[in-house]
């Protein structure tokens, strides 16, 4: 009798540690975030949209919301061809997956003091404590690099899918800035990467 009870005992405490382990696990993995999709699709910040009818550029800095950016293309003479009130893309390039299937473009513009980073046609796979920074370390390749040297944290990553802006604090110093990745902070590696020489 005295055994059984023992035994008894011996099987509830291993299946409360193995309920508490199963629940620990679950909120640190979180693995359902593997089929879970968001989705947004942010117009680009008022400051740094202009009409086509200003004789702003629409190539390779119109934004796929339809407002035109300028290039900030040097003419021959040294001038820029954008006015100082007009936005500039400052850099912009293509995601390349790392340890999650991920796409899209990323660009940064400034208008005046403010700049953005724009992602458009973004898309990347969900996870826990996801964050967009931009680092020092080139895009691509191993990806554990991006912590180990500077790097300028964005904010949260606001979802999986669509266009979307990250306001880049006026006082920051984007020198040797090289890239934008999609970091999980909570198991520090790239979900993915875009070359930016800023």
């Amino acid at each position: 009798m005295v055994r059984g009870s023992v035994r008894r005992r011996a099987v509830w405490a291993v299946s409360g540690v193995v309920v508490v382990a199963a629940v620990v696990g679950l909120w640190v993995f979180q693995p359902w975030r593997l089929w879970t999709r968001s989705e947004a699709d942010e117009a680009l910040p008022a400051e740094f949209s202009v009409s086509t009818g200003a004789g702003v550029s629409t190539g390779a800095g119109a934004s796929s919301t339809g407002a035109a950016v300028g290039s900030g293309a040097t003419t021959p003479g040294g001038t820029s061809s954008a006015t100082a009130d007009q936005p500039t893309v400052l850099a912009t390039g293509g995601f390349v997956t790392q340890e999650h299937e991920t796409r899209g473009t990323a660009t940064v513009l400034r208008s005046g003091a403010a700049r953005v980073l724009r992602l458009e046609g973004f898309s990347t796979s969900d996870g826990p404590d996801l964050h967009i920074w931009l680092s020092d370390a080139t895009a691509g390749g191993e990806w554990g690099k991006y912590d180990d040297g500077r790097y300028l944290p964005l904010g949260p990553m606001k979802a999986t899918d669509g266009n979307q802006n990250y306001l880049i604090p006026e006082d920051a110093d984007l020198s040797g800035l090289r890239s934008v990745v999609v970091w999980c902070d909570r198991f520090n590696v790239a979900f993915g990467s875009a070359p930016l020489d800023l």
